[in-house]
């Protein structure tokens, strides 16, 4: 029997081929495979469609592209590798000389037998991306060119699987699409995404669970564009909300709390926490527990607003709780955005161990909650409501009873449970158990 590694390894190995792109047929080819797994519902969105500051751009699908020299051989071929062509290439057909062909490839002379990842999304362009070796191995002459694409008024495509949790409170997690052959980025984030939402779903989450598959950068702004007031009850069309300190609570009316944006989930690196905007977040605090707790090799980064889709979510108009767990951090490693990024690159463990993390947050996440003391004058009898002797037998009987006394303390409305196992320096699942049977024998409320 496969464990989850080694199935997540398996949906990345699927999706390799495919060439994706911020629209187009690669995407909807990727939601239909995810959507093998969980169910999504799938958004078009029209081109044209204006979505905050951006518009919706034209849809681009290409079939083939090659260059092939005077006896017909293909010299860079789009069948053998998605990457070999330039993102968003307009279609070209001509016969030209190597000398003219140059302006138009794209090379990495650094790591000469890698193909580099290349687009160009907003200007109209063509080109091919090749190996430095390859190039340097081709004679001058006459060159046949051929990009077989399409850019024509069309749809962006994204999709969302709902988690139904308690509380109709949200919790968004968002991995980008858009990448065509790159395992680590993007196709290790979608399939961790894709066995989190298994695995929640096999549970009775207290958040609702939003999972959002989107392209990078227009997928998420067209998502918060068509559900900002239900984000955080502001729509963009009344201007610019008042502005508010960081760390202060999310503006009422909103159901997003919490979120977290995943990508290069299954390289060798050690795990990378980038902090949220407001930097002291409930995902930051919880984030950084966990991590500190498991005794993982790890970091945890600033906020700056560059990087993933954390960065949408993070401007200043919605100023979401949403940071972004990766292994290496994008461009932090020689294989980022080349051929070199391929199913060998990530691996079964290494995925296991990002998707291990998301779940210890998210069980925190999940019972973090505020406590009132009912008891609050002097301490409480523990002992004749028996909850002493409940804990006999228990290996780490001293540190639940430190918690009990530790909860009864904090329970004043102010510090939530997450506050108390800082505080205290105790596990937070033995604070929590304490919670639940001081809560079972009627010392405390939520």
């Amino acid at each position: 029997m496969t464990t989850p590694g080694e199935q997540m390894h398996a949906l990345v190995e699927r999706l390799y081929p495919l060439c994706r792109s911020i629209t187009g047929d690669g995407v909807r080819a990727t939601l239909d495979i995810v959507g093998e797994y969980v169910p999504l519902q799938v958004h078009e969105v029209p081109t044209g469609t204006q979505v905050l500051d951006w518009t919706v751009p034209q849809e681009w699908n290409i079939r083939d592209a090659y260059i092939a020299d005077t006896a017909g051989n293909r010299v860079v071929d789009f069948a053998a590798s998605s990457l070999h062509v330039l993102g968003y290439s307009v279609p070209v057909s001509a016969t030209m000389p190597l000398a003219e062909l140059r302006a138009h490839l794209h090379t990495l002379p650094d790591h000469p037998s890698w193909v580099p990842y290349r687009t160009s999304y907003y200007k109209p362009e063509w080109g091919f991306c090749l190996a430095q070796e390859t190039l340097d191995a081709l004679p001058d002459g006459e060159y046949e060119v051929r990009i077989d694409s399409t850019l024509a008024d069309g749809h962006l495509t994204y999709a969302e699987h709902v988690v139904p949790g308690q509380v109709p409170d949200e919790v968004i997690v968002s991995c980008h699409v858009c990448h065509p052959s790159l395992a680590n980025d993007n196709l290790a984030g979608i399939a961790v995404a894709t066995f989190l939402a298994q695995a929640l779903a096999q549970e009775t989450p207290y958040y609702t669970y939003r999972f959002l598959f989107a392209p990078g950068t227009i997928g998420a702004i067209t998502w918060l564009a068509r559900n900002a007031e239900r984000v955080n009850g502001v729509s963009p069309a009344l201007g610019a909300p008042p502005g508010r300190r960081l760390g202060e609570e999310p503006r009422a009316g909103g159901r997003v709390k919490h979120g977290l944006v995943l990508a290069c989930a299954g390289d060798p690196g050690q795990l990378t926490y980038k902090q949220s905007r407001r930097g002291d977040a409930e995902i930051d605090r919880v984030m950084r527990h966990v991590l500190a707790a498991s005794e993982r090799p790890h970091r945890v980064n600033e906020f700056t607003p560059y990087g993933y889709d954390e960065r949408q979510f993070c401007s200043p108009g919605f100023d979401l709780g949403v940071g972004s767990l990766t292994r290496t951090p994008y461009a932090g490693y020689p294989e980022y955005h080349t051929s070199a990024d391929n199913p060998d690159f990530v691996s079964p463990e290494a995925m296991a161990d990002t998707l291990a993390v998301c779940r210890e947050a998210f069980a925190v996440l999940d019972r973090n909650r505020r406590y009132v003391n009912l008891s609050p004058y002097g301490e409480p009898q523990l002992g004749r409501r028996g909850l002493y002797d409940a804990l006999g037998g228990r290996s780490d009987t001293k540190q639940a009873q430190m918690a009990m006394l530790w909860v009864l303390n904090l329970s004043d409305g102010e510090h939530s449970l997450l506050d108390v196992a800082e505080r205290s320096e105790l596990p937070f699942d033995t604070v929590a158990a304490a919670a639940g049977a001081l809560h079972g024998a009627g010392l405390i409320k939520a």
